[in-house]
């Protein structure tokens, strides 16, 4: 039996769903086709849709086994994606969010053996910084970028970590599947990425170009991505979420 919150949540969850995905539908019509070529996929290999139309992504589950680790970025109120790999391949899944309505959704769910959660974010360097609220007070999504979505006089200070220490504390150096969904700081969190020694055979991000009228600052780390070895092999209806694989990684499933 579920309990009264637990419906609730489940029934906010189709709901966010049903209007992620008409608003994917909206931005498809109206997207200029010059501004998302450089997010169009490269390289092909089978791929399938994880999570639902709001939290999810394409990665490829033939690269993926209960050995595989994955690093989920920006759980929000939602962990459909986070689920289906667990569900699907027995696999662990370390998911990472400091946002205070984050926190007390994950404290609300069971437990799982294969999720292991942690009250902190990704950033350039590890120490404390400024997390900007929603100025929609019913929004979930806080970030540590200021942009037209934040509140720049309403902030919380939250525990960030860099990606190297996160490795390092977590004592991983192969890591099969990493999603970011930062709210805008996925660009500045990117290029310290790069610059570990971490091997990332999947990168999932979610870019927020909308955040920043005027700029595309998508195209520029994914020249950088391109330069590193990622291709990109899926993206969402919007060009939001995109999928990359890390060709340096040798795998025969390319078609």
């Amino acid at each position: 039996m579920y309990s009264i919150n637990q419906l609730k949540v489940f029934i906010n969850q189709k709901r966010q769903n049903i209007h992620a995905y008409l608003r994917k539908v909206k931005m498809r019509l109206s997207i200029d086709p010059e501004e998302v070529n450089h997010l169009k996929p490269t390289i092909y290999f089978k791929k399938k849709w994880y999570g639902n139309s709001y939290g999810g992504f394409f990665v490829i589950p033939d690269l993926l086994n209960e050995d595989s680790v994955v690093y989920s970025f920006g759980i929000g109120k939602d962990i459909s994606f986070d689920r289906k790999l667990m569900s699907k391949h027995n696999c662990r899944v370390y998911g990472f969010d400091p946002t205070p309505k984050s926190i007390e959704y994950i404290q609300s769910l069971p437990k799982d053996r294969l999720f292991s959660f942690y009250d902190y974010g990704i950033s350039t360097k590890t120490g404390i910084e400024k997390f900007f609220l929603p100025k929609n007070e019913r929004a979930v999504s806080a970030s540590i970028s200021l942009n037209q979505f934040v509140n720049e006089e309403k902030y919380i200070k939250v525990k960030m970590k860099s990606f190297a220490d996160i490795t390092k504390d977590l004592g991983h150096k192969i890591i099969d599947v990493v999603k970011m969904d930062i709210e805008g700081a996925e660009y500045e969190v990117l290029e310290t990425l790069l610059d570990t020694k971490v091997a990332i055979n999947q990168l999932l991000i979610e870019f927020h170009d909308r955040f920043y009228p005027g700029e595309i600052k998508s195209r520029r780390i994914t020249e950088l991505l391109n330069k590193q070895g990622f291709e990109i092999f899926g993206a969402s209806l919007n060009y939001e979420e995109i999928s990359f694989i890390n060709t340096k990684i040798k795998t025969t499933l390319q078609d």
